[in-house]
Formats: structure tokens, C-alpha cells, sequence
């Protein structure tokens, strides 16, 4: 298969662990015998510096034009730490994910056996479980209309979502369940939002209509909070708006002991894009102590949106056999860390030669191990 992938390293340690996906990429197409083209674009904080735009259309004319899109972080101290400032880094994910109609946002979410001890919940709590959460991406409150009084004292958001808007990424997430424990949780406020009402009901229609194999359950976000700590084994896929989507998948992040594990999907009709969901970690940027991870599990997502499972399998693999190992950076293994690029270094190996790279393992450690 020939894919043209764009390239958003980003902002931050974008640019170091996009890399490391690519060099996962790499060993894929070698081994399996594809053509892999990259293209690399300018987005957030770095696009602002050298356009003045976040998003430049340069950009966006290549991200709509090749067949999908690796992303890295987006994010910088001088635009964090200025909430005032008329043009902002996320300006520039926000209008790519509307722009492209990247409706749904995927997140897994696994307790690796191997890493459960780093996980600041316990191990009897954790154990077992796998989560696929399904965030709505392009609605609600987000993009809703935002007004702020002439005196500055006064402001509001509008939190929108329409019954299609809903519709189309709920069959995703049962579809998911489907070919998983069968079981949709609905994330919600029910009690108080009349756009989480709209959820609820066009949600339970369509699950009776289309998924009555699935069993649907509801809960408030203040309790689907508190249970995603009480007792996340309880989950098969969540299902949730766009803002109440981008919290729990973070507070759920820490469960499996590092952010820098995490990866996700940003899917639509036409086009996607896949990135890890930590941010650009500025204080890192250059040291070589970010976890790649997340983003080579994203590379792995981006194969199987593809339907090149055994290839996804084989990156999902690697990532396995490096946390077997403790070949990780400082978040999982303070006291004899890899640095990033040795990270990338030994799961790429990994997947050109599965055999050597066990038998090496020590070397890597080392720095003694070479790469494509």
C-alpha cells in the first residue's frame, strides 16, 4: 500500500516524538513492503512564529489533500500563559479538526500487566481494564457561539449539538462495542443540560433501533468521573460530548501509569488524523526525556484505520516487548532510563527483527544500538 501522510510535528516535544513514529513507520513499510510518503506542514505556536497564522492554508491544503495526517503537540509558555492573546496555538487544531470534519475522537485506553505498579491507583482496582472512549470532536461547546459583555464582566459559551451531529458518531462507538464486550456508556448531564437530554434520547432511539445487542448505560459526568477511579474495569466504551470527552480521557490517562502512553484517532467521513494526547510538556522540549509512545501507539491507529492490522499488531508489539523490558523513558523508569530516540531506536529494531532485538535489549540500554 502507498500512503502520503502529512506531518504535523507541532509545537514542543512534538517534533521529537513524531519522529519516533515515523522511524516506526519506516521499519513497517520495509517490512511489509509499502510506500510510506511524509510531508511535513507547520501548525500551532511554530506556524504562528513564522505566518502570523496557526493554521496556515498551506497547511490545510496538505492535510485535505494526502490520504492522512500524523500530529504531534501543539502549545507554547508565551501563549499559555497568556490567556488574553488574540491568536492561540489551539486556534489551529480546533479549525483542522472542524475544516477536515473530524467528527469522532478515539481514545484506548489499556492497563499493561507490565506497568501497573506505576499507576497511582491499585493494582486490584486498575487490573483488567480496557476502555475505548468515543468523543464527539466538531460540537458543543467549543465551537459554540461566544459572547462577552461590552464591560468584560460577563461572558458565555453556547453548548450546541444537533440530532445528526450525535447520530454519526454514536454508530461509531456501538460499532466499536460490537466487535468488543458489547457495552455503551452514555457520559452525560442529563439532570441539567438540555443538550445532554438530546444525547440521551437520540441515543437510546438508535441503540434500539440499530444495536439491541448492545447494552447502553448512563451516567452523569460527575459520577462517570468518580467511577473511572472507583472502578474502571467497569467500562467497554464511552461515549461522550466534545468538552465532557476531553476531560474524563485525561483524568483517565493517569490509570495506566503515563500519559505519554495514550494515543488517539480523530476520524471523519473523508479524512483523519492520529496523535498522542499529551501536550508539547515545553519543560522536556529537547532533553530526550519524552515518552514516544503515545505517538507510535498513534502510528499504530493510523495502520488500522487503514485496515493493516498485522502491521498495527506488530507496532502494538514492539510497544509491549519495550515495556516488558523497562526500555522507557524517566515517567516509567527513573532509574536507568532510554532516552526517546533510544525508545524509537528499539522498537523500530523490534519490528525489523524481533529475534536480535531480544537478544540486544541490553545493549540498547546501553546506547550501543543502531536504527534505520
Amino acid at each position: 500500500m502507498k500512503l502520503d501522510i502529512a506531518v504535523l510535528s507541532g509545537d514542543g516535544i512534538g517534533p521529537e516524538v513524531t519522529s519516533q513514529a515515523i522511524k516506526a513507520l519506516k521499519a513497517i513499510a520495509h517490512t511489509f513492503e509499502h510506500t510510506f510518503v511524509f510531508k511535513e506542514g507547520l501548525v500551532g505556536a511554530i506556524a504562528i512564529d513564522e505566518t502570523g497564522d496557526p493554521l496556515p492554508e498551506k497547511t490545510l491544503e496538505l492535510c485535505s489533500n494526502t490520504d492522512t495526517v500524523l500530529f504531534g503537540s501543539i502549545g507554547a509558555p508565551k501563549y499559555d500563559n497568556d490567556p488574553s492573546a488574540p491568536v492561540r496555538p489551539e486556534q489551529g487544531l480546533l479549525k483542522l479538526r472542524k475544516e477536515l470534519g473530524l467528527y469522532a475522537n478515539i481514545r484506548p485506553l489499556k492497563a499493561y500487566d507490565t506497568l501497573i505498579e506505576k499507576s497511582p491507583l491499585k493494582r486490584e482496582i486498575i487490573e483488567g481494564t480496557d476502555i475505548t472512549i468515543y468523543r464527539e470532536l466538531t460540537g458543543g461547546i467549543y465551537f459554540g457561539e461566544k459572547k462577552i459583555s461590552k464591560d468584560g464582566t460577563v461572558a458565555s459559551d453556547l453548548c450546541e449539538y444537533s440530532k445528526p451531529e450525535i447520530e454519526r458518531i454514536s454508530h461509531l462507538a456501538f460499532k466499536a462495542a460490537q466487535k468488543r464486550r458489547n457495552k455503551v456508556t452514555l457520559v452525560d448531564k442529563a439532570n441539567v443540560l438540555e443538550s445532554s437530554r438530546l444525547w440521551r434520547k437520540v441515543v437510546t432511539e438508535l441503540a434500539a433501533a440499530s444495536y439491541p445487542d448492545v447494552e447502553l448505560n448512563f451516567l452523569f459526568v460527575d459520577n462517570a468521573a468518580m467511577q473511572l477511579i472507583l472502578n474502571p474495569s467497569q467500562f467497554d466504551v464511552i461515549l461522550t460530548n466534545n468538552m465532557f470527552g476531553d476531560i474524563i480521557s485525561d483524568e483517565a490517562s493517569v490509570i495506566g501509569g503515563s500519559i505519554g502512553l495514550l494515543a488517539s484517532a480523530s476520524v471523519g467521513n473523508r479524512h483523519s488524523m492520529f496523535e498522542p494526547i499529551h501536550g508539547s510538556y515545553p519543560q522536556a522540549t529537547g532533553k530526550g526525556i519524552a515518552n514516544p509512545i503515545a505517538a507510535i501507539l498513534s502510528a499504530a491507529m493510523l495502520l488500522e484505520h487503514f485496515n493493516l492490522m498485522k502491521e498495527a499488531q506488530t507496532i502494538n508489539t514492539a510497544v509491549e516487548k519495550a515495556l516488558e523490558l523497562n526500555l522507557t523513558t524517566p515517567d516509567l523508569n527513573e532509574k536507568n532510563p532510554l532516552t526517546t530516540e533510544k525508545v524509537g531506536d528499539f522498537i523500530a529494531r523490534y519490528i525489523l527483527n524481533p529475534k536480535d532485538s531480544n537478544v540486544n535489549s541490553e545493549n540498547v540500554q546501553l546506547g550501543q544500538s543502531t536504527i534505520i
